[in-house]
Parts: C-alpha cells; sequence; structure tokens
C-alpha cells in the first residue's frame, strides 16, 4: 500500500508533468471508484490541474473551480501516457489534456477512489475532516500525543496506523518508527511515555523526510509507478527483515501479527 512519502513523490511528479494544461476529455472506464458524492468528472472538462495538494495519503488535484481528491488504496497507480498509447487492463480513469498526453488512473483491486467537488466544499469531504496532523506538523507535540494516547489499551503499533491521530504513517514507517524509538510495537498507547512520545514525533519526521528524498519504499506488495523507483527499502531496519540480523544488535528480527497487521521488531533493541 502507498503510503505518506508514495504519494508525496507521485504529487511531486506530476506537478511537473500535468500542471496548466487544459483537460478536453475524461473517460471513466470503471465508475464504481467515483465518490457518492462526487459531481460529475467531466466538470473538469476546459479545465486546467493548477496545483496537486497532499493531506495524509490523499492527493488533492486543484482546478480553478473544483478539488478532485483521489486516494489510491491499496495498489492505485498514475501513469502519464500519450493520448493513442493503447488503454491497457486496470486503467479505469483517462484524463486527456489539449497537448495529446493523458493522465490514466490504475488500480489492479479498484479499491481507489475519486471524488470532485466544488472549492467551496472541501470542507464537506467527511474523510478528510477525520484525518490528523501529518507526520512533521508542528502540532504534533508530546501534549497532543500523550492526550491522543491516555486512554488506549491497544498496542502503540495499531494506534499509529490510526490516520486521525497522525496521518500519513501505515504499516511499513509505522514498525520503522517504532524501532528507531526502541518502542516494543505490543506496548500499550497508554503506557507511552513523555520521552517516547517525544521520540515518536523525531522519528516519524526523520523517517518520513528520509523516505520522500528516496523517492518511497518499492517492495512487492507496492511498486510505484510514473519510473519512479523508490529506494527506501535500502535504509529498512526492520520491515519485511524477519530472521535477518538485526544491524544495530545482531538479534534476530522478528515477526509478529499486531491488529491483524505483519509487523516486524528487534525483540531486543525494542524490549
Amino acid at each position: 500500500m502507498p503510503e505518506m512519502a508514495e504519494v508525496e513523490t507521485v504529487r511531486n511528479v506530476l506537478k511537473k508533468r500535468i500542471l496548466n494544461k487544459k483537460i478536453v476529455d475524461v473517460n471513466i472506464i470503471y465508475s464504481k471508484m467515483i465518490g457518492k458524492s462526487s459531481l460529475k468528472l467531466n466538470n473538469l472538462i476546459s479545465q486546467s490541474f493548477i496545483d496537486i495538494k497532499r493531506k495524509g495519503k490523499y492527493l488533492l488535484f486543484e482546478t480553478q473551480d473544483y478539488y478532485l481528491i483521489s486516494h489510491l488504496r491499496m495498489e492505485g497507480k498514475f501513469f502519464t501516457k500519450d493520448k493513442d498509447e493503447e488503454i491497457v487492463k486496470h486503467e479505469h480513469i483517462i484524463i486527456t489534456f489539449n497537448d495529446n498526453s493523458t493522465l490514466r488512473y490504475h488500480d489492479v483491486r479498484k479499491f481507489g477512489i475519486m471524488c470532485l467537488l466544488k472549492k467551496n466544499d472541501l470542507n464537506k469531504f467527511s474523510e478528510l475532516n477525520k484525518l490528523g496532523y501529518d507526520v512533521g506538523d508542528k502540532n504534533i507535540s508530546i501534549d497532543y500525543l500523550l492526550s491522543k494516547f491516555k486512554n488506549k489499551r491497544l498496542p502503540i503499533k495499531t494506534i499509529l496506523l490510526d490516520q486521525s491521530i497522525i496521518a500519513g504513517l501505515g504499516n511499513i514507517y509505522a514498525d520503522e518508527v517504532l524501532f528507531r524509538s526502541k518502542i516494543n510495537p505490543l506496548k500499550r498507547g497508554c503506557d507511552i511515555t513523555s520521552e517516547e512520545a517525544s521520540s515518536i514525533i523525531k522519528s516519524s519526521a526523520y523517517i518520513i523526510n528520509k523516505a520522500i528524498e528516496s523517492g518511497g519504499t518499492t517492495i512487492r506488495s507496492y511498486t510505484s509507478s510514473l519510473n519512479v523507483i523508490g529506494h527506501y527499502q535500502d535504509y529498512l531496519m526492520v520491515h519485511k527483515r524477519e530472521n535477518e540480523p538485526c544491524k544495530i544488535c545482531n538479534s534476530i528480527i522478528k515477526r509478529i501479527k499486531v491488529g491483524g497487521r505483519s509487523t516486524y521488531y528487534c525483540p531486543k533493541c525494542q524490549k
């Protein structure tokens, strides 16, 4: 699943490729991924994407009058291709520009969503309103995290995946944040200390920034598009490293299930 770093990479690449091009056609091949509250995507015709923003794992394509909101879910990808290139399987939405280039949304599992809203109605999109602060936001303070954790008896790994607390962290980076913070993934949220909350804040910002610089993480479960190959997998300390030696203490990395998600950790570094 693409996480914050991968979505940010997609945003940065697309900004270089599609901004300020006039939209001349919108072809919806699989309409079920269009949100129920969405306006018709044909409203985009004669508009141009003037910016692409991001909130958590959501992309917000801004035009003169609208926001096209996109969430990639498990395996959604964007490609830019020439208009005359064949439409391949799993390309579900195709936006054509006046220079005969296209933006194509590709999704094998069809879990992704798109929703077109007028700019003034953006605050009515409930899923965005539910999101917490993005990783690295200055509003994520020790007091903020402790107030969110104090009544939670769930494992901290599960809590870090709650997008209403910190938006953008997913399974890969939650594992890495907890390792860098030396916190066991099974520790209850209500038991997190001020020192540990501070470490989560610093580690999250460091890891996400490093991952963005590296173009995200390319692993078997999610390969990026747009000819971008992420390299952060070269820096992973625990994720997908089951039965390999820890790079810090040489103990063997373990894999367990936490909240139904595969979780990797070092039993010595993260007691």
